[in-house]
């Protein structure tokens, strides 16, 4: 599914391919380094994996379309998959007064050492299996509750002097995961949490603007100096009735508050298809053909936005995609593709001359081949 997704990619000028490969659900990323990560963590150890056979094939695929693959693993937050293998890689949360466990568990154990020598292992194996400059490595949605609770985490951060303030916590974990991505010459892109919560990051730091109130959130990361990308407008697997994709058109990634200066630093944007009720048998029709709309707003100068003339362009390229073996969805209420194009009469003669090409193509590439 994910080789037939970057047909579709490239057939509408995608050219980054932002894999959230693992989450709290699983973790189905089959390391060399830990393969109990996968073992233990993915859905099912065999069925439910990507082995480094497939993630060499999906990069590969990737690289002959025009496709750069940035793998995401998300951390503190996202990572109880992690914990299945690796329990002492979480934080034991306690009840309310601190004395006894619940017997759950929270984000990453930002205090001991075995956790950083275990994502220096980690990354150096990301490092080498994916060829990008790029390593997403998240820091959304962190519940601080559970490391509120627990009182080594509160010695620690008591010792370390952060006040008790647990973004500074976040800050001082994240500014590890990037000098450790640093040693092996990689750069980093994260969430806007981390910018929120006041962290100071690597200035080559790709900030990620995903939250409502992009205009705001925009004018504040590019203030301080961040390359920015912007996919707030794009979250493709929220749905609703009817033709949904005008707003998707409309938005503009450089219509926010700020100088020229700040607005070069908005380097593009992202069209998201998350998973809790996405799998294989709705991701196509529900990804395609809205994508089409962010790629041709990415692509158009921000004057290009008449939403009629695009709303015919749209429904030809929905049928494009159809007839490539895309089942991109209606779009624009009742119609039809014309069939034409793909199933003309073929006489007896042009039967023959056509199985003549065949041949001749399929005896090309086999020598091409060789």
């Amino acid at each position: 599914m994910i080789l037939h997704n970057l047909d579709a990619m490239a057939q509408n000028k995608f050219n980054v391919f932002h894999w959230h490969i693992v989450d709290d659900s699983s973790f189905p990323y089959q390391s060399y380094s830990f393969p109990e990560l996968s073992e233990m963590g993915a859905y099912h150890p065999t069925t439910h994996v990507y082995t480094q056979t497939d993630i060499k094939e999906i990069i590969e695929a990737a690289r002959l379309l025009g496709i750069r693959v940035i793998p995401e693993f998300d951390s503190p937050g996202h990572t109880k998959s992690w914990g299945a293998a690796f329990r002492n890689l979480l934080t034991i949360c306690y009840e309310p007064m601190g004395y006894f466990p619940t017997g759950q568990y929270g984000p990453i154990n930002p205090m001991t050492e075995f956790t950083y020598k275990f994502m220096q292992t980690f990354f150096k194996e990301i490092s080498q299996v994916f060829p990008d400059t790029y390593i997403h490595i998240g820091g959304d949605e962190v519940d601080f509750d559970c490391w509120k609770s627990n009182s080594n985490i509160i010695t620690f951060m008591n010792k370390m002097r952060l006040n008790s303030d647990f973004t500074k916590l976040e800050e001082y974990y994240i500014k590890r995961i990037i000098n450790i991505i640093k040693q092996f010459g990689k750069k980093n892109i994260i969430w806007q949490e981390i910018i929120d919560n006041n962290a100071k990051v690597a200035k080559d730091t790709i900030v990620q603007v995903w939250k409502q109130g992009y205009k705001k959130e925009l004018a504040k990361v590019t203030s301080l100096g961040y390359k920015t990308l912007l996919s707030s407008c794009w979250y493709l697997n929220y749905i609703s009735y009817g033709s949904d994709w005008k707003k998707y058109y409309l938005c503009d990634p450089h219509d926010f508050p700020g100088s020229d200066k700040q607005k070069e630093l908005v380097i593009g944007g992202e069209a998201c298809m998350w998973g809790e009720y996405v799998d294989d048998t709705n991701l196509m029709p529900r990804l395609w053909p809205r994508a089409s709309v962010v790629a041709e707003r990415l692509w158009s100068a921000k004057d290009i936005k008449d939403y009629n003339a695009a709303k015919q362009r749209l429904i030809n390229h929905r049928c494009r995609m159809v007839r490539r073996g895309i089942p991109a969805q209606p779009i624009s209420g009742p119609g039809f593709c014309s069939i034409e194009e793909s199933s003309k009469k073929i006489s007896s003669g042009n039967l023959l001359e056509i199985e003549k090409k065949i041949i001749l193509i399929y005896i090309f590439f086999i020598i091409v081949h060789i």
